[in-house]
């Protein structure tokens, strides 16, 4: 069996981020990238599988669509436990952009589970994991808390409008996973450190499908009003405030 996490480059959540001169493109510059938390919990979830099944899962490839400075992420996640990595050298402008290169590349090697945040810490559109159902006709399992391997068979557990379902499927499968497919994320020991480095990382080359979407321009939100004080003693201030300012009663 072959396992494929599909990660994304995310700017630290403690990144300040600004526009360029023109507005319609973020500044790089000073951005901290780490890897997409929800990618990180799905990357520990297929390491935890092939350690807890051993012989039985021959690899675990990470995949990424990213420019040269995705490489620092995918060295981490092969750090962590991946045996090796790909980078597909583009710069995806949407969703869709993504899933093209991605499904691109599946077509080529195929993998029996492939694994994708449920979104991006960045632009959280939750849409890259469908798209790439979609186009690599490959069925799609949203809303995955749990995945298990139990006498050759892969269980998976679903959260969907309040119900919990264990399922039975058969690969190959995307698996779009949600909170509690792990639980804590792998810290890269020092001896996984040096391994990366010689474990491979291959940069392939551009579909280029284009997006589909557009920037037409990137605003700053208003800033918060300052908080107003008022006595604990003073209700009715309270519900005056709440009533005509806050408008919530």
């Amino acid at each position: 069996m072959k396992i494929a996490v599909c990660i994304s480059n995310v700017p630290d959540t403690t990144t300040r981020i600004k526009t360029d001169a023109s507005g319609q493109k973020i500044d790089l510059s000073g951005v901290q990238w780490i890897l997409n938390p929800w990618d990180e919990l799905a990357l520990t979830r297929a390491i935890e599988l092939k350690e807890q099944n051993v012989g039985m899962i021959d690899e675990i490839v990470v995949v990424m669509v990213a420019p040269s400075y995705g490489e620092a992420t995918l060295r981490k996640a092969l750090a962590v436990g991946a045996d090796r990595a790909i980078r597909i050298d583009n710069d995806p402008a949407d969703s869709y952009e993504a899933a093209f290169e991605l499904a691109s590349y599946f077509a080529d090697q195929p993998a029996d589970l492939i694994f994708t945040g449920i979104e991006s810490a960045d632009f959280n559109g939750s849409a890259t994991g469908a798209m790439l159902s979609l186009l690599a006709g490959i069925r799609f399992m949203p809303g995955v808390s749990g995945v298990f391997l139990e006498g050759g068979q892969t269980i998976v557990h679903q959260e969907i409008n309040g119900m919990s379902l264990r399922l039975k499927v058969s690969p190959p499968l995307i698996l779009n996973v949600q909170k509690g497919i792990a639980i804590v994320p792998r810290i890269p020991a020092m001896r996984g450190i040096m391994a990366a480095r010689t474990k491979p990382l291959t940069v392939l080359s551009p579909k280029k499908a284009g997006a589909c979407a557009q920037v037409i321009a990137y605003e700053s939100l208003p800033p918060k009003a300052a908080a107003k004080m008022i006595e604990e003693d003073n209700a009715a201030m309270l519900i005056e405030v709440l009533h005509n300012e806050a408008k919530v009663i």
